[in-house]
């Protein structure tokens, strides 16, 4: 018998995610079994949460490889960010498949909001339907960038705020 938990995570539907992206399936996204590689799905969890904390945490990634000079009057980017988030856990559970060439629409919210750490759950529907085929739990920790360590601090400010307006559901914990 299915953990309560499992059962829970059956039942979203994609009206429980705060933010959402299209993606195309690729006939290179197959497996053997035709359907949607195991690697993808993580793929697409990357390419969501980073999507978001770009767009709507202020976090910049690329702010380090082009850094501003230090003879430069440049000021340094408004979105330059002195952390990155590192991932320490992830687990998915699967309900159903997909394939090439299948149009997928990606959900994201945020489960639990820690001092310096985020656990996002992300949704895998297909276009157009409101059953959920996966979803998938990880937590980014927030580290500095330079002694990749956490901060004193915890995460940045502005990070918690946009994260703050993704936490949702059930269980979803400060």
């Amino acid at each position: 018998m299915a953990p309560p938990e499992y059962e829970s995570k059956k039942q979203r539907k994609r009206s429980d995610y705060g933010y959402h992206q299209t993606h195309q399936t690729r006939w290179f996204d197959n497996d053997m079994y035709a359907h949607l590689n195991n690697t993808v799905y993580t793929a697409l969890f990357d390419t969501i949460a980073n999507s978001y904390l770009i767009e709507q945490c202020g976090m910049n990634p690329f702010s380090v490889n082009n850094p501003t000079p230090k003879d430069s009057t440049e000021k340094p980017s408004a979105s330059a960010t002195k952390q990155i988030g590192l991932l320490v856990s992830a687990h998915a559970d699967f309900f159903a498949s997909v394939a090439f060439p299948d149009i997928l629409d990606v959900g994201l919210r945020v489960a639990k909001l820690g001092s310096s750490s985020v656990t996002w759950e992300v949704g895998v529907f297909l276009k157009g339907e409101d059953d959920v085929k996966m979803v998938g739990v990880y937590t980014h920790v927030f580290v500095l960038r330079e002694t990749m360590r956490v901060g004193a601090g915890g995460m940045e400010d502005r990070v918690r705020r946009g994260l703050e307006k993704l936490l949702s559901g059930p269980n979803a914990q400060l």
